[in-house]
């Protein structure tokens, strides 16, 4: 917890967050929390990525400036793709099966 030592002599401290001076203790145990706000604020980066992820046009946390609808693009590219080689099976099939009716 970071205070300000306002008198030593007195042992006054001020926390800066409350505005509150008090009296320092011996028989209070203060914990230093800026180590768990740094990794608190990483792991809300990381939150932040994964919700990212559900969005193909949102950038994520790991990829250069610009890729934000690499996914979006892709995507459309590859079911282009499957539609064209399904379509072809499917025409192909018909193309026998008339060949084979005799029609």
């Amino acid at each position: 917890m970071s205070h300000i030592r306002v008198a030593p002599e007195l042992h006054l401290i001020l926390n800066p967050t409350t505005g509150v001076i008090a009296e320092e203790r011996e028989d209070v145990v203060e914990y230093a929390l800026d180590d768990v706000n740094t990794h608190l604020d990483e792991l809300d980066k990381i939150v932040t990525d994964m919700m990212n992820q559900l969005s193909p046009t949102s950038p994520l946390l790991s990829t250069f400036p610009g890729r934000e609808r690499a996914a979006y693009n892709a995507g459309i590219v590859t079911n282009a793709f499957y539609g064209i080689v399904i379509g072809f099976i499917v025409s192909f099939l018909l193309l026998v099966l008339l060949k084979i009716g005799g029609i």
